[in-house]
């Protein structure tokens, strides 16, 4: 298979170009068959945690910073809806497609290098969490939880939170044997991070050791610059967050990119 990804070597600096988009679009066209389903389904999940626990957890605590519970929650719950809905579509869907369907594969037999393959699974799974994301924001105003016109800033936030943990799921798919590997990066990963990034609870009544770990978690960052949009404040240290969000995107798509070349380029 003549491909210039393998003959630059696998650890080598992502080469990108715009054909990317026609594999988005390939995957956006799939989709679009059974988009209503899909999009419903992104959202029950958020919807039933944020209104079961808003409500029912917020009548034992009436004010969290300041807020409501539910309207503290809301924020927490948009980045952990946006984090699951790129996390998988990049693992069991973009497994499916890589391994499976041997999707991947056929699409290389056109002009198209892994590069680009692999960048177009990246930015579409961010894509669908941003949609997702999106929608639970509708929900959110729907039920007056934000009524600032900050709140429309969180998009580009859940875009790139969609990107952050979508490179961090192509990992585990260039990585995985089976489905079943999958189980170990939620029961390992996104559940304690979950728990430990301010989603359900402030950070502050963790233990310090545990803060120390927790502030360093990308989804600690998404939280940090959401919360306060959906509260109609500005987010304190924009810049830091966004940025150690960009870091770990770029970090993990090259390294990503590089256990695929390591897979599929033999």
């Amino acid at each position: 298979m003549d491909n210039p990804s393998g003959r630059r070597g696998h650890f080598a600096p992502p080469r990108l170009s715009l054909r990317f988009a026609a594999v988005w679009r390939r995957n956006f066209l799939v989709w679009k068959k059974l988009a209503l389903p899909s999009v419903v389904g992104n959202l029950a999940d958020p919807v039933i945690y944020m209104l079961g626990l808003g409500y029912g957890l917020g009548m034992l605590v009436p004010q969290v910073e300041g807020v409501s519970y539910i309207a503290f929650l809301a924020g927490g719950t948009l980045c952990y809806s946006t984090m699951n809905a790129a996390t998988f579509e990049a693992l069991y869907s973009g497994f499916s497609r890589m391994h499976v369907q041997k999707t991947w594969e056929a699409i290389m037999n056109a002009p198209i290098a892994l590069d680009d393959i692999v960048a177009a699974e990246l930015v579409w799974a961010a894509s669908k969490a941003t949609l997702a994301g999106t929608a639970i924001l509708a929900v959110i105003a729907a039920f007056g939880f934000t009524a600032s016109p900050l709140a429309l800033a969180a998009i580009p936030v859940i875009f790139l939170t969609g990107l952050c943990f979508a490179a961090l799921g192509l990992i585990m798919t260039a990585l995985a044997p089976s489905y079943d590997f999958f189980m170990y990066y939620f029961t390992l990963f996104i559940t304690p991070m979950t728990l430990m990034s301010g989603v359900f609870f402030p950070q502050s009544q963790l233990p310090d050791i545990v803060r120390s770990v927790a502030d360093i978690l990308p989804l600690s960052h998404a939280v940090s610059l959401a919360r306060p949009l959906l509260l109609g404040q500005t987010p304190h240290n924009i810049a830091l967050h966004a940025g150690v969000l960009a870091a770990v995107t770029v970090a993990a798509f090259w390294l990503a990119l590089t256990l695929t070349r390591r897979r599929l380029l033999k």
